[in-house]
């Protein structure tokens, strides 16, 4: 009996041990991604200064803003890996080289992006900004211990200040509540940000799937009808120099691209794009017929995801695909209605000339747009993977007519802006191409 104890405890260590290193090694992995990704857009001559203090202030900064990029980009991941992991499990039933993935490591890893947003969006962002403003306080020894000490402080004040707004505004509402929110399980601040973040990304998701379109097409080389491109590149020596400068550009690409690629990549990128926001529709229009009839489509936690057993799409392994690409997609679409909205214009990045301070609101807002995804994806219906950890333990999640008027407007908005970029980009393009066909007629006649 104390064999089997023994042999129990040694299992559940080497798990545990197993599942710590895989854990870091993805983080490493994202780290150094993310890190690669903000020396990029960050502006050098903030690195490369003579005051030794402030370049080390910079580069602790620049330290926390990776940690958190991090954290975003693990939270974009969730449903992912948790979706391919029940699928490869399903694939490979008995392989001995797939042990390791199991429900105990992806349930360890939600909580750990759980944990470590909570720690970005309380701790380290607040301070990482504190820290990069902060000059020590007056009297007190110039150096970097100064302005930790001056951060901290500041970032203990701006927490009191939180907590009684918050205390207030739920003795307001109710004493109890007041109580719980402090003492009870709405102790993390992620559950009110991960709300804000999914009314965010509810108002973006759809003006980004509209933008898509002109987005994509702006990067891709668009098909001319009855255009010559070697005239059309002559003729910009016509214009004024700023005007020929940008439009150049375009034209030789024009002028280097392919026939393929002027004829029939475009059509089938726009397609593509096309396909996926309709399926995007269907799926929730889907889902709000479930939810009037079916109570197990009300998105919802779970504390055991049991990888293996089946397939969280009707469609197997082929529906799982779609349902990643869709999420994936979904994330890409807010995040171009977010940079593309005139209030978040200016935070769009730029290489080698961002500031610490864009980087720092740049990290902050798609942390709470990736941390918030899990739920957004769940609730609409996009998959059936249920939610992980204190992700599903989100009180509005059991509330019926919140979450059918959340899908209702969701698929209005984003219908009613497709309808509108397709029906404007068709009558743009059928007025162009009868505008050239008049002209190359016009010549003809002459």
């Amino acid at each position: 009996m104390e064999r089997d104890e023994v042999t129990l405890r040694e299992q559940l260590f080497h798990n545990r041990v197993r599942e710590t290193i895989i854990c870091v090694l993805l983080f490493t992995c994202l780290y150094i991604l993310s890190y690669l990704i903000l020396t990029h857009f960050k502006k050098t001559a903030e690195f490369i200064t003579d005051d030794a203090e402030d370049a080390t202030v910079n580069k602790i900064a620049l330290w926390l803003c990776t940690f958190t990029l991090s954290v975003a980009v693990c939270a974009v991941l969730l449903l992912p890996i948790s979706i391919l992991s029940n699928e490869v499990l399903l694939a490979f039933p008995h392989s001995y080289y797939m042990q390791w993935l199991n429900g105990s490591l992806i349930r360890g890893l939600w909580n750990l992006v759980f944990l470590f947003s909570n720690l970005s969006l309380v701790f380290l962002m607040p301070f990482a900004y504190f820290f990069i403003e902060s000059e020590g306080f007056a009297g007190s020894r110039k150096g970097v211990m100064a302005r930790v000490y001056e951060a901290v402080v500041l970032l203990l004040l701006l927490a009191l200040l939180v907590m009684g707004i918050v205390w207030v505004a739920s003795a307001l509402l109710h004493d109890n509540i007041a109580r719980k929110s402090l003492y009870g399980e709405h102790v993390g601040i992620l559950p009110a940000v991960s709300l804000f973040g999914h009314l965010f990304v509810w108002m973006c998701t759809p003006f980004g799937l509209s933008r898509m379109f002109s987005v994509t097409g702006s990067l891709l080389v668009k098909p001319r009808l009855l255009e010559d491109v070697e005239d059309t590149l002559n003729c910009t020596t016509f214009e004024e120099q700023n005007s020929f400068e940008i439009y150049c550009t375009f034209a030789e690409m024009r002028r280097k691209a392919s026939a393929w690629q002027r004829n029939l990549g475009y059509p089938l990128v726009m397609l593509a794009l096309l396909a996926m926001t309709v399926m995007c529709v269907l799926m929730v229009c889907f889902n709000v017929l479930e939810l009037l009839f079916d109570e197990k489509a009300m998105p919802r936690g779970m504390d055991d995801p049991h990888l293996g057993m089946a397939s969280f799409s009707m469609f197997g392994s082929l529906g799982a695909a779609v349902q990643v690409v869709l999420i994936l997609y979904l994330m890409v679409s807010s995040l171009v209605g977010f940079y593309s909205s005139p209030l978040f214009t200016s935070l769009l990045p730029r290489a080698q000339d961002t500031n610490l301070t864009q980087i720092i609101a740049n990290c902050v807002s798609l942390l709470i747009l990736s941390s918030a995804l899990p739920v957004f994806s769940r609730t609409l219906g996009i998959t059936r993977f249920d939610l992980l950890g204190d992700f599903g333990r989100h009180n509005w999640l059991g509330n019926f007519y919140i979450v059918f008027l959340y899908n209702m407007m969701f698929a209005g908005l984003t219908s009613a802006s497709l309808i509108k970029t397709v029906t404007w980009a068709v009558q743009r393009e059928l007025i162009r191409a009868f505008g050239k066909f008049h002209d190359f007629a016009s010549k003809c006649c002459a």
